[in-house]
C-alpha cells in the first residue's frame, strides 16, 4: 500500500508540475522574459514612429504645399484618434493590432502615390521612396512586438483610392492630403508606443 501511494504522490506531483508549466509557458507567451528588452523594444518604436514624423514635417515644408487643399481624395484612410484620454484607455494586443493595420493602409496609399508621381515625373513633388522604406522597417518592427504577444493580424482590406490624377495640381493635393494624415498618425502612434511601454511587466 505505501508503494502505491507513493506511486500516486508522485502522479500527482508530476501532474501538478506539469500544470505549473503550462500556465508559466502561458504567461512567458503573453509577456516574454527579458522585460527591459521588451521596454527597449518599444522605445524603438516609439523613436522609428517620430522619425517618420520628422520626415513628414520636413516634407510638408516644401513650397509646393503652401495652398491649404481645397476637398479630401482620400475615403479609405485610417480614422485617427488624437484625444489625450484615449490613451489611458488602450489595450495592449488590439492596440498592436490596430497600429498594424493603419500603418498597412498608409503603406497601400504611399505606395500607389509614390508609382503615379514617378509615372508623370512629377519633379517639383516630394520623393516618397525614403518614406516608404521607413514606414516598411517600422511594420517589421511591429510584427515581431505582435509576434511576442500573440496579437492577432486584423484584415486590411484593400485601400479606396482616387483615379489617377490627369493634372499637376491634383498629384500636389493628393500628397499634401496624404502627407497631412500620416503626420497625425505618427504623432498619435509614438505616444501609444510610450503608453504600451508603461503597461508592460516591470
Amino acid at each position: 500500500m505505501k508503494e502505491v501511494s507513493s506511486v500516486l504522490g508522485d502522479s500527482s506531483s508530476s501532474l501538478l508540475l506539469s500544470l505549473l508549466l503550462a500556465q508559466l509557458h502561458l504567461l512567458a507567451s503573453a509577456f516574454p522574459a527579458h522585460p527591459r528588452r521588451i521596454q527597449t523594444d518599444f522605445d524603438k518604436l516609439s523613436n522609428q514612429t517620430r522619425h517618420l514624423l520628422k520626415l513628414t514635417q520636413d516634407l510638408l515644408k516644401n513650397p509646393v504645399f503652401a495652398t491649404e487643399i481645397d476637398h479630401q481624395r482620400f475615403k479609405s484612410l485610417p480614422a485617427i484618434s488624437s484625444r489625450v484620454s484615449d490613451l489611458t484607455t488602450l489595450e495592449f494586443k488590439p492596440t498592436l493590432s490596430q497600429l498594424y493595420a493603419d500603418l498597412k493602409s498608409f503603406e497601400h496609399h504611399f505606395e500607389w502615390l509614390n508609382r503615379t508621381t514617378r509615372k508623370q515625373q512629377h519633379s517639383s513633388v516630394p520623393k516618397l521612396t525614403d518614406m516608404i522604406s521607413h514606414i516598411k522597417s517600422l511594420i517589421n518592427s511591429l510584427q515581431r512586438q505582435m509576434t511576442r504577444a500573440e496579437a492577432p493580424r486584423i484584415p486590411v482590406p484593400s485601400p479606396s483610392l482616387p483615379p489617377n490624377p490627369a493634372f499637376h495640381w491634383e498629384v500636389v493635393q493628393s500628397s499634401q492630403e496624404l502627407l497631412q494624415q500620416f503626420r497625425l498618425f505618427c504623432d498619435w502612434a509614438s505616444r501609444v508606443f510610450l503608453t504600451l511601454k508603461s503597461k508592460l511587466p516591470a
